[in-house]
């Protein structure tokens, strides 16, 4: 009697187990037709082997600077190290709600045209793109003095280069649907980026609210990336922010930012965050960005 209930036992805990592994092996595959549906979309950037984020040919020369091009694409992208597989963090996961999915689609349609241009988002940032800063911050490596020499390096180093290899960027840094959850649109006629945001259980401040320091996280964004596509490498100087009303927790929202002026290196853009249906305002934002001088050295 007892062996045969130990038996019994078992078979179900194997039964059990095979069950499980099934369930993840389907949840796997439909993961990945998802994926492969979303890759097919038009508009829908695969897999890049080219930086979609540069728009210059050369260091320092905005989209101002340029001769346009039919659509937002301006100058020949410059490729980044292709060992590094690079995922769109930008295209709909289980997590969004539907009023997410609702704006993306709606996007996407408007981007058939050329007119908008969904920006692909990333963990990581491109070894061009770090390259690129480096030119600003000299000092910002450390370990490039040690590597020039020849000199094997130090044990302060081996850990500074391990801490480098795992930096991310800071918006996409938490789990799927736990905080930052968001997709830019660039519209090069206007010049101007819409952002649709979903904040994530992780970024709760007052109860039930979005934290101010994860609203200010993507204003500063979107308008950083606004700044970019606009002039190339560009740093936040001011943002100045003023929160009108507290945005629930897990809603979806709209980030509208422009560029409103350019004196010479100094770029000054404005956005607003609004609700889906546009009739609530929950922050307001004015900032000034400067595009960095290649033969000026920040350090």
């Amino acid at each position: 009697m007892g062996r045969s209930w130990r038996a019994g036992g078992s078979a179900l805990i194997r039964t059990g187990a095979l069950v499980a592994v099934g369930a993840m092996l389907r949840s796997c595959v439909s993961r990945l037709r998802t994926l492969a549906v979303l890759r097919g979309q038009p508009g829908v950037a695969p897999l890049p082997a080219k930086d979609p984020w540069s728009p210059r040919v050369n260091p320092g020369a905005g989209r101002r600077e340029q001769e346009a091009k039919p659509g937002c694409v301006r100058g020949d992208p410059r490729s980044f190290s292709s060992e590094v597989i690079h995922m769109d963090l930008s295209l709909p996961n289980p997590s969004w709600n539907e009023d997410m999915r609702l704006l993306f689609d709606q996007f996407m349609k408007k981007s058939e045209d050329g007119s908008w241009k969904h920006l692909p988002s990333y963990k990581s940032k491109f070894t061009q793109r770090t390259e690129d800063i480096k030119i600003y911050f000299p000092g910002m490596n450390p370990l490039s003095s040690q590597i020039a020499t020849g000199k094997a390096l130090s044990t302060d180093a081996k850990l500074m280069k391990e801490k480098l290899s795992q930096a991310q960027l800071f918006p996409r840094s938490l789990e799927e649907g736990l905080g930052f959850e968001y997709a830019m649109f660039h519209n090069c006629v206007e010049d101007r980026i819409v952002c649709i945001f979903q904040g994530g259980p992780y970024l709760q401040g007052a109860p039930g609210f979005l934290h101010g320091g994860a609203i200010a996280t993507m204003i500063d964004a979107t308008l950083g990336a606004c700044a970019i596509v606009a002039v190339g490498v560009a740093m936040t100087a001011s943002l100045n922010i003023s929160f009108k009303r507290p945005i629930p927790l897990g809603s979806v929202v709209v980030i509208n930012s422009q560029v409103d002026k350019v004196e010479g290196r100094k770029l000054f853009l404005s956005c607003n965050i609004r609700s889906v249906d546009e009739k609530t305002v929950y922050s307001e934002a004015t900032s000034l960005f400067v595009k960095l001088d290649p033969k000026t050295r920040l350090t």
